[in-house]
């Protein structure tokens, strides 16, 4: 019976070491992911700072110039791109955005208003179609090393349709990386574009007087775009750094699970061995005095 037992142990301690040993290694893995993908966060962020002043400033300049991307109109046709990972274990960084963005739609359909869905990622695409809802476009395979290339692709396809009118807003639910100990799921919206207001380093300073060729109207119709990819880039270096660090922690944390585990079970199977060992020498005593009777 004792050995019985003895090797049950054994073989569930073989199997958390084996899965220790996993862990640790996607652990390690998204350790090193996460520093290269900090540093695209952060050289990214002069250029979007570059774009946001050079965007306010000929906006500025223009006095209220018309373009399709800034006609803002009554809201029939609500679109939502949500970006999540394509693998999981990562704790709870899928959940909280996707949990985000289902509510926004729960409040849409309240509202009467019909609602487009947009996904970056298999989580949500899986999750929102397990659910029922319509998938208008799915971008897959993109969040784990995002290019420029990908930005511009989903950037297009969210300009065409509102453009074209299928759609009347964009909101974009993601996760904002703050540090690697702290992602925040947000939401924002993306279409029709709101100039960027002045932060707090441009705060009084006013719109600077440059002189524009051919027109400042004509220059803001060829930013504007370049303005929607940029920040559908920055929104997917976020995700990819949160994704990274998430894992990290949750690889981190199921590790260290996996090591208390293992003590524990050492401990049982310690106590079973020496239950093992005090039964067979009773066993062994007993048939002594037996044969010392008989």
């Amino acid at each position: 019976m004792a050995s019985a037992e003895l090797r049950l142990i054994q073989r569930r301690i073989r199997s958390v070491r084996s899965t220790t040993k996993i862990t640790r290694s996607f652990e390690l893995i998204a350790a090193s992911r996460i520093v290269k993908a900090q540093q695209r966060v952060t050289a990214s962020q002069p250029y979007t700072r570059k774009m946001n002043e050079v965007i306010r400033n000929v906006a500025a300049a223009s006095g209220g110039a018309s373009h399709p991307l800034l006609e803002a109109r009554e809201v029939r046709n609500a679109s939502v791109l949500v970006v999540t990972s394509d693998r999981g274990l990562a704790g709870a960084y899928n959940t909280n955005v996707l949990r985000l963005a289902e509510t926004r739609l729960i409040e849409l359909k309240k509202a009467g208003t019909d609602s487009r869905v947009y996904v970056v990622g298999k989580k949500a695409q899986s999750y929102f179609r397990y659910r029922g809802y319509r998938i208008e476009k799915a971008f897959l395979g993109v969040t784990d090393t995002p290019g420029y290339g990908d930005a511009r692709a989903i950037a297009n396809i969210l300009m065409n349709d509102y453009a074209e009118g299928t759609i009347d807003a964009v909101e974009v639910f993601s996760t904002r990386y703050v540090s690697a100990l702290t992602q925040r799921a947000t939401s924002f919206l993306l279409l029709p574009i709101e100039p960027p207001a002045a932060t707090a380093d441009t705060e009084g300073s006013g719109p600077i007087g440059y002189t524009y060729e051919p027109s400042a109207d004509e220059i803001l119709g060829k930013l504007l775009p370049r303005y929607v990819e940029a920040t559908a880039f920055g929104v997917l270096l976020d995700a990819s750094a949160s994704e990274h660090a998430a894992r990290r922690r949750a690889m981190k944390a199921a590790t260290e699970n996996a090591e208390e585990l293992t003590r524990l079970l050492s401990r049982q199977a310690n106590q079973a061995r020496q239950a093992e060992i005090t039964t067979e020498i009773s066993e062994i005593v007993g048939g002594a005095e037996a044969l010392t009777r008989g």
